[in-house]
């Protein structure tokens, strides 16, 4: 009789059905009679259709016992079970795929078809990856009760190595462009679930306007400013230089404009959310903008953000700008610099930093962080960014940083 009960196995038991209370523990109850060992267990519950999998090891002389058991008690709680016998080897090279590269792809849009998930998962099977799990991370809509600024979001657990990670990212961008829908795809470690430090963009970004066009609306220089301010954005002229032929044009103008455009500031949708969340959570904030300061300082004590660094216009003794600005230009390179020493101040791994931001300037504090977002970004910071988002609003990045509707309570309602 030793001899017999020194033998195992491992028993794959699949069970589907109508979801209620109590219905895992039962299974467990049986299972924990017969000193059965847990192997690997997962659980997913979809519109309260349950699919439990269970991978035990037991005793070759109690399994037919077993199954016995949790057949009567399927019946009892009317669901259906499957047994599947695994033999040591198949076993053994399910253990050694677990060891392989782990990541998350995150999928959103203000709405998501089979078409779009077909297309994405044909671009997942493509790159060799394996889907592990799929979770939703937004709430479900009422279809008596319909919202505005409507979004959704799915999560792929995925397993493996991509075949070429330059033509997976190519193909998600494509995905993106063609379909109107957004993706993040990163390594799923540690840092992923531990970021500490957001820096933002303003103009563009934090707001939905640059503010020095605001200004040079104010001053009469409105279509002259825009035009430099445009070509800055797309990459075609240096950020230092195009920042000083904009300033010089706002000479005259006085500093009291400034109270009134910041009160009258478009805030980005979802940005409220957004820094809400992220206050709760714990996480560092940063403005590093190529604006100016009169206006990151407004943002500042609206969101309860931690730094700010931004250009500062000169205003001479009768209150009006000089055409000059005080101190170091806020540019790309020094971006991503205020982004290094910041996570530097705080401790905090360059891993566990998000960037987020619009135009070619942002693009080194973009590569820079751990995770860099092109938000509603011009064509040249999309085509090098790994994340962009571009149908929704800035809340979109809580998706990005894993956060589901349901943990957020009242913040996480529409």
């Amino acid at each position: 009789m030793e001899e017999q009960q020194g033998k195992e196995e491992q028993i794959l038991i699949r069970i589907t059905g109508q979801d209620r209370p109590g219905l895992t523990a039962s299974i467990m109850e049986i299972l924990a009679r017969h000193d059965a060992q847990i192997m690997d267990i997962g659980q997913a519950d979809i519109h309260s259709s349950l699919s439990l999998g269970i991978l035990i090891r037991i005793e070759e002389y109690s399994a037919g016992q077993v199954m016995k058991e949790l057949l009567f008690k399927a019946t009892e709680l009317n669901v259906h079970i499957g047994f599947e016998p695994i033999d040591d080897e198949k076993y053994e090279d399910w253990v050694g795929g677990q060891g392989k590269n782990r990541y998350i792809l995150t999928l959103i849009g203000r709405t998501l078809t089979a078409k779009n998930i077909e297309a994405t998962t044909s671009v997942i099977a493509k790159q060799g990856l394996n889907i592990d799990s799929i979770v939703r991370l937004t709430g479900r809509q009422s279809l008596k009760k319909p919202v505005k600024n409507i979004r959704s979001c799915i999560e792929f657990s995925l397993r493996g190595t991509p075949v070429d990670r330059t033509t997976l990212q190519a193909d998600l961008m494509r995905l993106s462009s063609e379909m109107g829908i957004d993706f993040s795809f990163q390594k799923d470690n540690m840092y992923r679930r531990m970021r500490r430090l957001i820096c933002f963009d303003m103009d563009s970004t934090l707001i939905q306007t640059e503010c020095i066009d605001e200004l040079a609306i104010k001053a009469g220089v409105g279509d002259q400013v825009k035009a430099i301010t445009e070509s800055a954005m797309r990459g075609e002229i240096d950020f230092k230089e195009s920042f000083r032929q904009r300033v010089e044009l706002l000479k005259g103008l006085d500093v009291s404009v400034m109270q009134e455009i910041a009160e009258n500031l478009p805030i980005t949708e979802g940005a409220d959310r957004l820094m809400a969340v992220l206050k709760r959570y714990g996480y560092k904030i940063a403005i590093l903008s190529g604006g100016f300061t009169y206006f990151g300082e407004y943002l500042r004590q609206r969101f309860g953000v931690d730094y700010m660094y931004a250009n500062e216009l000169e205003v001479d003794e009768n209150g009006k700008l000089t055409g000059r600005y005080v101190g170091e230009i806020v540019d790309g390179h020094r971006k991503a610099e205020l982004l290094k020493l910041i996570a530097q101040v705080e401790r905090v791994d360059l891993a566990q930093t998000i960037a987020v931001g619009d135009g070619a300037n942002d693009l080194q504090m973009i590569a820079e962080a751990g995770l860099g977002i092109a938000f509603h970004a011009k064509p040249r910071v999309v085509a090098d960014a790994r994340q962009s988002i571009n149908t929704m609003g800035l809340d979109g990045v809580l998706y990005f940083l894993g956060f589901k509707d349901s943990y957020l309570g009242d913040q996480g309602k529409l």
